[in-house]
């Protein structure tokens, strides 16, 4: 098994050229097996750069903690 640790802040563009912003939550069950729970929010960006501060102000985010995939 590998280890893999998700950044838990997901910027991406969706199939309409919006930039999106994903929380995602990794925790691990009994076995050591990572379980990852999505959640995409409702609000579109203009840019990336909107999409980071977003996530600064609303959930705490720090530099380090984006990923672009």
């Amino acid at each position: 098994m590998t280890d893999v640790t998700l950044k838990p802040f997901l910027i991406a563009k969706d199939e309409d050229g919006q930039v999106r912003l994903t929380v995602r939550e990794t925790r691990h069950n009994s076995q050591g097996y990572p379980l990852v729970t999505k959640k995409l929010v409702e609000e579109c960006f203009k840019t990336s750069a909107a999409a980071r501060a977003y996530a600064v102000e609303e959930f705490g985010a720090k530099a380090g903690e984006f990923s672009t995939r």
